[in-house]
């Protein structure tokens, strides 16, 4: 899995990063289309992956949080069933006790520690569970090669003002997206190495959306809609493309199915085995989301936000319309060194032609302060840049997706406002998490 990269920027979704072992894979297996995670931010989506339970209901739905203590995870699900299960890299999960995996010591993608994970395995002839977990491409965006990405050459996605230091920034991001794609590549081959490539489903994963506005902490599809490819030879069919719509929560009941054993507790996902296996084309009606401000770097006051996506729409409640949406990318540039500017130093840009953009103020406007509700029709609009809410034509699609939206909120204990509690901002956080 990726750290903080939307689907639509990979070149085997149509993107510009190129992504070379990642497209080589989507022709050995499936490509979905419509994949999603229920959070745009690192903690409360992986805990959401690991748990098969949505945010709220696992404990872990804000930022630098911590799951319930009686929560299980993937590894407790796989254990019983004599899997030895590892995790890779990025961590970013709490307690020890619901994420008891076996561990790599370093935060960043250990090379070694795959292949000899992969030894120990099969020395005592036990299948595994491994998840490797990139930081790339979380910022600071220092990986890969940029002059791949010439400045003046690249397409700016339309929710993004169009600066030189916007584009320094893009540049960057797709550079170490790439090699994100190399790290996959070193996985696959270190598979190949053990002769293990034609039993084993791997599963590439891109996390939610980057460091720009209107992506990562929004539920915009920018932030919620993620690459998943899988390969499974033999089982999963080469080159095919599936638009079932799936979450990341779903991910553990398929693990566990595929494994031969059953969920030890009720989830909240779903397995889509049926899916990978070509028996079924369609997994879901809806998918959800929830985000919240509070625990995020830079944040200055509560913003709660929920939604669900259909195929062809999506309904965003906003809870604190009042307030002003803030997080790491408007922290005081005083607080800045030199390395934080790089990845941070576009949003000044911004400002200074919203003086004499009306498009670039739109933007920026549009990012901070929004109505309480949204709607979208993603099918038609995918940078879902036109509100429909207010419009008379889809009063019955907006009723009809808000109480389904509260049927949700209401099934998990998410009582809105409510629960996104007291805000407490430090100063100061690490912004590598």
């Amino acid at each position: 899995m990726a750290d903080d990269a939307p689907m639509r920027d990979m070149e085997v979704y149509g993107g510009q990063a190129k992504t070379p072992y990642i497209s080589k894979l989507a022709t050995e297996g499936m490509k979905f289309t419509h994949c999603f995670q229920a959070a745009a931010m690192c903690a409360p989506t992986r805990m959401n992956l690991l748990t098969g339970i949505y945010p709220v209901r696992n404990g872990g739905f804000r930022n630098h949080s911590k799951a319930h203590g009686h929560m299980k995870s993937i590894v407790h699900h796989l254990k019983p069933l004599e899997y030895k299960v590892g995790l890779v890299g990025k961590r970013h999960v709490k307690p020890q006790s619901v994420f008891s995996f076996e561990y790599s010591k370093d935060k960043k993608v250990d090379f070694k520690f795959i292949d000899e994970f992969m030894d120990e395995a099969k020395a005592v002839n036990k299948a595994f569970c491994l998840f490797v977990m990139s930081m790339d491409p979380h910022v600071p965006w220092t990986q890969g090669d940029p002059s791949q990405y010439p400045r003046e050459k690249l397409k700016l996605p339309p929710h993004l003002v169009d600066t030189a230091e916007t584009r320094l920034a893009y540049s960057r991001y797709l550079a170490e997206l790439t090699y994100f794609d190399s790290q996959v590549g070193r996985s696959l081959i270190l598979l190949q190495k053990h002769g293990l490539e034609k039993n084993t489903l791997v599963i590439v994963l891109s996390e939610h959306g980057n460091l720009f506005p209107f992506e990562k902490w929004t539920c915009y599809d920018g932030g919620l809609q993620s690459a998943m490819i899988a390969r499974f030879p033999g089982k999963v069919s080469d080159g095919v493309t599936s638009a079932a719509m799936v979450e990341y929560v779903d991910l553990v009941p398929t693990l566990v199915e595929f494994a031969g054993g059953e969920p030890v507790i009720p989830l909240d996902g779903k397995s889509f085995k049926k899916v990978l296996t070509g028996e079924a084309t369609h997994h879901k009606e809806y998918v959800f989301g929830i985000q919240t401000t509070v625990g995020v770097n830079g944040c200055q006051e509560p913003y709660g936000i929920r939604s669900i996506r259909s195929k062809d729409f999506k309904l965003i409640l906003n809870l604190h319309p009042e307030n002003k949406f803030t997080n790491a990318t408007f922290m005081d540039p005083q607080s800045w060194n030199e390395g934080r500017r790089d990845y941070l130093g576009w949003i000044e840009s911004w400002r200074q032609k919203a003086v004499v953009d009306n498009d670039a103020l739109w933007l920026l406007k549009r990012y901070q302060h929004r109505p309480v509700l949204e709607l979208y029709k993603v099918s038609e609009d995918p940078y879902e840049l036109t509100n429909l809410a207010a419009n008379p034509e889809y009063a019955d699609v907006v009723r009809n997706l808000k109480e389904k939206l509260l049927v949700w909120m209401e099934s998990q204990g998410d009582k809105g406002r409510e629960i996104e509690g007291v805000l407490s901002v430090k100063k100061s956080r690490n912004m590598s998490e």
